[in-house]
């Protein structure tokens, strides 16, 4: 009895993982530049000193949906997106660089050039910070160039080049933060490559497929329910088998 018992359980914990991971990237449909996690369930057996006797589920997410989302054009000049592969380089909120589609850019007060997600952009040079201007344009080289405020229109300030990437999509993961970063932490930053080229006037949206996420959510918790009820009938069994034995 104890074996369908923690079998049951331990497949209705996992279930309620899978039904988190699918819950995030629903939550993420409308988030820009958003890739979907995949999920994936197996058994998994119990290492140690023992006989094997039992196999529980585990649930894992074993990578992350690459595909390109929709563009949506916003006409708004400081949107860009990526046309085709590549990644925007961003200081992570652990102040290491990481990678993005996310490409609703902005200024701050302090002049540093972020995206729709409080990032800041990296440039060829390090983090991206400009100067007070009155105009700013960014090309689709990924090159941003301003007018100084207070100078003639026909000033120019010294262009910064975004830093724009493309390594091997395989070498990376998706962390907690919805950022991709390379599988090993010692794996040096991505170099900078120039066949990586934008779009302006859009953005790209996420790859979620809503229909498909909440199939899968609904599908889950069905499976959920099915494992709470083998849990309550194997404890009645089990109460029944000790009435049996008690009577004798």
């Amino acid at each position: 009895m104890d074996r369908a018992l923690y079998i049951a359980m331990s497949g209705a914990k996992q279930n309620t993982y899978g039904q988190a991971a699918h819950a995030n990237n629903l939550a993420n449909a409308s988030t820009t530049g958003f890739r979907s996690d995949y999920t994936q369930s197996r058994a998994m057996g119990v290492f140690g000193e023992h006989f094997p006797t039992r196999a529980y589920a585990l649930t894992e997410r074993p990578a992350s949906d690459f595909r390109e989302g929709p563009l949506m054009e916003t006409g708004r000049r400081m949107d860009v997106a990526l046309e085709g592969e590549g990644w925007f380089a961003v200081v992570g909120p652990d102040g290491q660089e990481a990678y993005t589609r996310a490409g609703d850019l902005s200024v701050d007060p302090d002049g540093r050039l972020l995206n729709g997600q409080g990032l800041q952009m990296i440039g060829e040079g390090g983090p991206i910070v400009l100067e007070p201007y009155t105009a700013i344009e960014v090309s689709r080289a990924g090159i941003v160039t301003i007018q100084p405020a207070g100078e003639q229109p026909v000033g120019v300030a010294e262009p910064v080049q975004m830093k724009l990437v493309n390594p091997d999509y395989k070498q990376l993961e998706k962390g907690e933060d919805g950022l991709f970063r390379f599988r090993d932490p010692a794996t040096p930053p991505a170099q900078a490559d120039p066949n990586v080229t934008l779009v302006n006037g859009f953005i790209e949206g996420s790859n979620v497929n809503a229909v498909s996420e909440l199939t899968d959510l609904i599908a889950l918790n069905r499976q959920y329910e099915m494992q709470v009820k083998l849990m309550k009938n194997v404890d009645e069994n089990a109460a029944a088998t000790t009435q049996l034995l008690q009577g004798q």
